[in-house]
């Protein structure tokens, strides 16, 4: 069995984050999310791996190589036109042999899934499986009719309450052959693009077998800025400490901490919950670091800084005075001393945030900011739960940032004086 790994897309809910990189490149818990699937199919015996790719994919390409270094066979495609699922899947019709398991790059999953659907499928000989996943409100996904294991239909966004099961499309398949004939006779749908589900639904016309297989296993989707701080919460969780870095004498680490090379946690730090720090970081001293923390390499955080389950991406500062709660920070950014970026709202309520153009609520209660990479703060600046800051953008000094600011841009404050005369008494 093969696999393919659809990796060409943006992820243009994800930005500014994805203005530098493709979403499954983004970081969580020291690994690009993509990683994390190449490695489950590995650790599930599947070593040959197309990757289709086009977005910033020479990122993917110079971080992956054809694989070695990570214990498989990594080959590319390019994808020429976002033209859908079934089109990106279309370009493994050569790599096929016998069977392929199709996931998108963009999904974190429990190592077990693989290995049930893989099971499953040897045993049952479908022409496709699909993994299904029960959901509360399954308005928003693919629902499936299913009758004895066997898909009948698949009804794309019903309303609630004429959806046929509350078991949904969780974009995992594992196909023979067939599935190229009937991507072939696939018709564009109304978003303009080639579906793998309506290649799906004429399989099941055709009499093919199409199975579904429910898993309860941890499956998360990172489509949107507040899933990355949520799936690099629950990888962090899992942590084990090893430290191959520094811990000087007056530090205090309560919890599991991932400490590599080249880094130093300074005197007087107090890190409270589990701690993914990279490569040459700089801690402290005297810093607060809380639980599910991430800092990517050639990090450094200056003295009485507070950082709480955050992504701090690589090569970035956080100077002294500082709090960031709830966060994503990019690669390469300054974030000066005094700078403040909240994560909680006067009334409490969940925080909400921009995504194309449409106000989303993330259903934190605790949400920060989102800051795009290459991203300078002023010191004693301010950001409001649920802001974003696009690229290579600046934030003056004793700015008190309210709305989402796109990149290139520099915000100011001005501010009017009054200039006295202390010798004159009038």
């Amino acid at each position: 069995m093969k696999a393919i790994i659809l990796s060409a897309g943006e992820g243009s809910r994800m930005r500014p984050l994805t203005l530098t990189k493709p979403k499954t490149m983004l970081p969580v818990a020291g690994k690009p999310i993509i990683q994390y699937n190449i490695e489950s199919l590995r650790d599930n015996g599947i070593k040959d791996i197309l990757l289709i790719v086009r977005y910033k994919e020479e990122m993917v390409r110079d971080y992956f190589g054809d694989g070695h270094d990570f214990g498989v066979n990594i080959s590319y495609k390019t994808q020429k036109d976002f033209l859908g699922t079934a089109n990106a899947i279309s370009y493994g019709e050569d790599f096929i042999k016998d069977s392929l398991i199709v996931l998108n790059g963009d999904i974190i999953l429990d190592n077990e899934i693989i290995n049930e659907i893989i099971k499953k499928y040897n045993y049952m000989k479908p022409d496709t499986l699909m993994l299904l996943t029960e959901v509360e409100d399954p308005s928003a996904f693919g629902v499936v009719e299913i009758e004895n294991g066997n898909i009948k239909s698949i009804v794309e966004k019903p309303k609630k309450e004429e959806a046929p099961s509350n078991l949904v499309n969780a974009g995992i398949y594992v196909f023979n052959k067939d599935i190229f004939e009937k991507i072939k006779k696939t018709e564009l749908s109304e978003r303009g693009e080639y579906e793998i589900t309506d290649s799906v639904s004429l399989q099941i016309a055709d009499g093919k077998t199409v199975i579904g297989h429910k898993t309860s296993k941890d499956w998360i989707d990172v489509g949107r800025p507040w899933e990355l701080i949520e799936v690099n919460e629950e990888l962090i969780s899992q942590l084990k400490t090893d430290i191959k870095g520094h811990v000087e004498d007056g530090a205090h680490i309560h919890g599991e901490i991932f400490l590599d090379e080249g880094s130093i946690i300074r005197a007087g730090v107090y890190i409270e919950g589990n701690v993914y720090i990279g490569k040459n970081c700089d801690i402290g001293p005297n810093s607060y670091i809380r639980g599910n923390s991430y800092f990517g390499d050639n990090v450094h955080v200056g003295n009485a800084v507070e950082i709480k389950n955050s992504i701090i991406m690589e090569n970035t500062n956080v100077s002294h005075l500082s709090y960031v709660g709830d966060s994503v920070i990019g690669s390469n950014c300054n974030i000066a001393a005094g700078t403040n970026i909240a994560n909680l709202r006067f009334d409490n309520r969940s925080v909400k945030t921009k995504i194309k153009n449409q106000m989303i609520d993330s259903g934190r209660r605790k949400f920060g900011s989102i800051i795009g990479d290459s991203v300078k703060t002023g010191i004693n600046s301010s950001f409001s739960p649920g802001v974003k800051v696009g690229h290579n953008s600046t934030i003056g000094s004793g700015v008190l940032l309210y709305d989402d600011v796109p990149s290139n841009t520099r915000v100011l404050v001005k501010q009017n004086h009054i200039i006295q005369d202390k010798k004159n008494k009038k």
